[in-house]
């Protein structure tokens, strides 16, 4: 076997016993029917799950297959559609944890995995490339979902949920989207945004989250703006659009800025900025950095707090 074969072959071999086929029933005339499936994945000892919040939504029953073929019924811990993600727990034995990595490490061009159960194939792998990295989706429920990584590994109806690893068999996010009509496009959900998610769904079932009405892009900051106003940042966020009625549209901060800092702290990358909406603290008036054009504007926004549906 090839040496690439075998990087991606020892990859999958640490994490698929942690990959679980996930079925959902509901309720139909007072009988239980099946009524969906997707992917999901094991990440913590005591049989914590990684699934997407549409994957189980409106289920009156939740069963888990692991790789050993046995079923066993999940019970919801807590989910998230803003962020299209859930977390799921099972009391069994018989499984293996997933290792979480650090996708702030991940590079454009790097070789990817995605592990899932495409249209009921349980533990189907394919493979791909970082396509790019900050991106903003749409999700399900129609809010913004920022840090998605890209990539053009094949994801299928039934994948969802599953997670998306690097070769050292690490998971880096977890698979929530494909664009319809469009090749070789699919998303994931950053894991460092999951870990955040999940840490508020354990520890009291629901998540606390402050809005702004970004749609935002990690960019480089070009060397000369940063010698020139002396920031720390390498990166900043791109303001690729704005939402209306949201917080940003009242703010005078436009599409075209580059946000250097919030909260009078430097903003390189998504995480940075998701880590700064988990605080309650941030539901004040926040200043905010922006390099619009060559000028480097000092403005305000005041965020407020996202409302699940």
């Amino acid at each position: 076997m090839d040496a690439f074969s075998q990087m991606i072959v020892d990859a999958v071999a640490q994490v698929k016993n942690a990959v679980v086929k996930i079925d959902i029933y509901k309720k139909d005339k007072g009988q239980l029917k099946r009524a969906g499936s997707g992917s999901g994945f094991i990440f913590s000892s005591d049989g914590l799950i990684f699934t997407n919040s549409h994957v189980v939504k409106g289920a009156d029953r939740i069963m888990v297959s692991l790789l050993n073929e046995n079923e066993i019924e999940a019970t919801l811990i807590g989910q998230d559609p803003d962020t299209d993600l859930a977390v799921l727990k099972i009391y069994s034995e018989g499984y293996s944890v997933s290792q979480l990595g650090d996708a702030e490490q991940l590079q454009i061009g790097q070789f990817v995995v995605a592990i899932g159960n495409p249209l009921g194939y349980q533990h189907t792998v394919t493979a791909g490339v970082v396509s790019a990295l900050g991106r903003t989706l749409r999700s399900q429920n129609g809010m913004l979902v920022d840090n998605v990584i890209q990539s053009d590994a094949a994801l299928n109806p039934g994948n969802s949920g599953g997670p998306l690893i690097n070769t050292n068999g690490e998971v880096v996010g977890v698979n929530t989207a494909i664009i319809q009509g469009a090749n070789g496009m699919s998303f994931s959900v950053n894991i460092n945004t999951a870990k955040e998610i999940g840490s508020q769904l354990v520890k009291t079932g629901k998540v606390f989250k402050a809005y702004l009405g970004f749609q935002l892009q990690e960019v480089n900051l070009h060397p000369k703006i940063k010698r020139h106003y002396h920031l720390p940042n390498d990166k900043a966020l791109f303001v690729v659009g704005i939402e209306k009625e949201s917080p940003a549209s009242r703010s005078q901060i436009k599409e075209g800025d580059l946000i250097v800092t919030f909260n009078n702290k430097p903003m390189n990358n998504l995480n940075q900025l998701f880590k700064e909406l988990t605080r309650k603290e941030v539901l004040t008036m926040i200043d905010v950095q922006v390099v619009r054009h060559t000028d480097l504007l000092d403005l305000t926004l005041f965020p407020v707090q996202k409302l699940s549906l």
